[in-house]
Formats: structure tokens, sequence, C-alpha cells
């Protein structure tokens, strides 16, 4: 048997200077921490502002979510006039969805082995490169197999940055707050993108390709900013930071995928990426074909959705460490259960719209908050490995269950999007009970 162990974590000294300080202490009687937790150190945390080059790769992190809130968020305005442009049926237009899986995947897998090749400083230039090469392809209107075929790159992009930032953010102190404040970037991009694109096609009547050059651009700026702040961050800096006796020579990923909390977290951030690329990909073609809304009427209710997902990240990222993350997760998917309940049953415009607005308000949360169980369940020295992993496979539920409801919607018709929500919805509370209790001791983030 394994010999439990529990971690008390000192004020950082005045004098310390970003030195670590810890202590480590027998814990009697505690069985709550899953799989082989044994003997581990944690250094003291670092704060958004200390050392100082932090607020400006806090910036960089910042700015980096909102182009991928940006990408996500354009799907759904997107969609129906891809449709229509290509003469395509609602399968085959979800295979924007589905393409990026491969590049979650490839994330996965190989997103602790680019850190300690390249550091974080290397996932500042490859990450948003794949999305450089991918949105200008796409910005030539190239046929339809181009499109879907090169998204997969995008999603190599898109699953780096998911992976690396959600666990360099769940090292600093005052995560909930500062992962609320990520996550509410990612949902400030995916309100703005469905505005603009919407506008672009139909008060602009500009091709829906046209978007792209707005991505080319923002995403320029984030290689730029962000290859900047992390500049010292090599290969060499991150495998001494992390190094530890327990290394051996497959890497921390095979150690965090024996840790039942990575499984765990990874199948919950898995449906629930689903269940939110799901209804921000596909409502606005809901609203159009079943509520019979106006097209650029239609369009503002994915603007609704994401702003309600931004406005709940931040501001119940403040309120969920006083309840406890695993109560407050619970509470706001019962929460979210009701309002989509009452967006399935209640047939008008109007009601539709704002439910789905506080549906993504009461989800808003649930991605960070995954995180940070998991930063406060597994050792420090598997974060990366384990968060990573989780969020790679998380940004696969966002490109595969898209692309299941589009394919249930072209057999069923697009109403189905309604029902498949809330199985969603009541999946992710079972799995999100599976999760051990968090010990009293790290309870405050």
């Amino acid at each position: 048997m394994a010999t439990s162990t529990t971690v008390m974590e000192m004020a950082t000294l005045p004098s310390s200077k970003d030195q670590p300080i810890s202590l480590q202490t027998p814990m009697w009687g505690n069985s709550e921490l899953p799989g082989p937790i044994a003997s581990h150190v944690v250094e003291t945390k670092q704060r958004w502002n200390s050392p100082r080059i932090n607020t400006y790769r806090l910036a960089a992190i910042f700015f980096a979510f909102l182009n991928f809130g940006m990408n996500d968020g354009s799907y759904g305005a997107l969609v129906p006039y891809i449709e229509a442009d290509y003469g395509l049926s609602y399968t085959v237009t979800s295979l924007v969805f589905l393409s990026p899986f491969a590049g979650y995947t490839f994330a996965a897998l190989f997103s602790d082995r680019l850190h300690r090749l390249g550091g974080r400083r290397g996932i500042t230039v490859l990450a948003p490169s794949c999305k450089v090469i991918a949105y200008i392809v796409i910005a030539t209107h190239p046929p339809y197999p181009a499109v879907v075929t090169i998204l997969a790159l995008a999603g190599v992009g898109n699953g780096l940055l998911d992976a690396a930032w959600n666990a360099w953010i769940g090292t600093l102190d005052h995560t909930n707050q500062l992962l609320g404040l990520l996550h509410g970037c990612y949902g400030l991009g995916a309100t703005i993108s469905p505005l603009i694109a919407t506008t672009m096609v139909t008060k602009g009547h500009l091709g829906w390709w046209t978007f792209e050059y707005i991505m080319i651009g923002v995403v320029t700026l984030e290689i730029c900013g962000g290859t900047w702040a992390f500049w010292k961050e090599t290969g060499a800096k991150y495998r001494d930071d992390n190094s530890s006796a327990d290394s051996d020579e497959k890497g921390k990923t095979s150690l965090a995928l024996k840790q039942k909390v990575t499984w765990i977290c990874a199948v919950f951030l898995l449906a629930y990426a689903g269940t939110e690329v799901s209804l921000g990909g596909w409502i606005v073609t809901f609203m159009i074909r079943v509520r019979h809304g106006q097209p650029f009427a239609s369009g503002m209710t994915a603007t609704g959705f994401w702003l309600g997902i931004t406005i709940g990240r931040v501001t119940l990222g403040f309120i969920t460490p006083k309840i406890g993350e695993r109560l407050a997760v619970a509470l706001y998917i019962i929460c979210s259960l009701g309002l989509e309940l009452l967006f399935w049953l209640v047939p008008q415009f109007i009601v539709s719209a704002v439910a789905i607005s506080l549906v993504g308000f009461f989800i808003g949360p649930l991605f960070p908050s995954a995180v940070i169980m998991a930063t406060k369940l597994l050792p420090q020295e598997l974060h990366v490995a384990a968060i990573g992993f989780a969020a790679a496979v998380g940004g696969g539920g966002a490109a595969v269950l898209p692309f299941a409801v589009g394919a249930i919607a072209n057999a069923r018709g697009v109403q189905t999007l309604q029902p498949i929500i809330l199985a969603l919805l009541a999946v992710l509370l079972g799995i999100w009970l599976l999760l051990p209790r968090i010990p009293k001791h790290l309870h405050e983030s």
C-alpha cells in the first residue's frame, strides 16, 4: 500500500526571490487522494504579478484565449453560409467540427514532449503558427475538402495552447480567479466573433471565408506577443523546473494516465466542450430553421450564448471557491438543466434567446473548475501532462460531439439539438460526481 502524504505550502518569504519552499508531512487516515500519489514536493506558488514578467505572460495568454474563442465562436455563425456556399448536407457540413479532432489528439499525446523539447517558448511559436497556416488556406476559399483537411492543423494549434496555458495558470496563486478570467477571455472572443462574422456576411455581403483575414491578423499578433513574453522559457528550463525523482524515460504523460483523476477530468471536459461547441455551433441554424428567426437576429443568439459564458466565467470564478468547486459545479449544472428544459419546451424566439444566454452563464465556469480540481488532486509534476491530456481530450469532444449532432440533425432534423444537449448536461453531472472530495487543507486556492 502506498503511503499517503499531504503537502503543506508555506507563505513566500520576502527574501525568497522565487526559490522553492516546501514542507512534507504524513497525512493520517486520509484516502481521498486518488491513485499512487506518493511523496512529492510542491514549490511555492508564483503570483500573477510576481515575478513581474508574469504580468506580460498573462496578458499574452489572455490574448491567445481571446483568439481561441474567436475561432470556436465563429463556426456557429458561419455554418449556415458554408452549407449554402458548397451545397452541403448537415452531416457533411459537420466535418468542420470533426476535422480538428486529429489535431487535438496529437496535442493530447505530445503536449508534454513538446514542452520538454521547446519549452513554453516553443509552444508560443508552434501553436499559433499552425493556426495561421490554416487560416491563410481557408481565406483563399478553397474546395470544401481542403477546408476540412486544413482545419486539422488548426486543431493542433488550439489543442497545444489549451493544454499549455491551462496547466501554467493552474500552478499560480488564486487559480480560480485567474482561470475564470482566462476562460472569460475565451468566451469574450467567442462572443464577438459571431457578431463580426454575421455582420460581414449579412450586412457587408462578403463571403464567409473573408472572416479568416481577421483571424490571420490577430493570431500574428499572438505569435509576436507570446514569443516575447516567454522567450526565456526554453525546453532546458522546463525540464529543469519539472524534473523529479520519479521521472523515467516514458515521461510524465504515462504517469499522469495512471491517475483516475486524469481520466475523470478528461471525460468531463470531453462532454463539456462537446456540449458547449454543439450549442454554440448549431444554435444559429436551430433558431433560423426551428424558431423561424431572421438571419441577423438568429446570429445574435450565438453572441448571447457566448456572452453568457464570458460573464459566468468572470463572475462565478469569484463565487466558486467560496462554495467549493465540487458543490458549486453540481449546482451550476442543475441550473443549466432547468434552463435547457425551458428552452426546449417553450417554443418562442425571445424565451429561447434568453434561456440560451443563461445556460451559457451557468456552464461557463465548468471548464476552469475541472482544471482546478485536477491541480488540487494531482501532484504538481503531473499538472502539465495531466491537464494537457484532459484539455486536449476536451478539444476532441468539441470536434466529435458537434459532428454527431450534425449527423443526427441530418437524419432527424435540427430540432433534435435540445434533447441531445439536455442528455449531455445530465451526463456531465454524473461524471462530475465521480471526482473525489478535495481535502480540507486544499480548499483555498
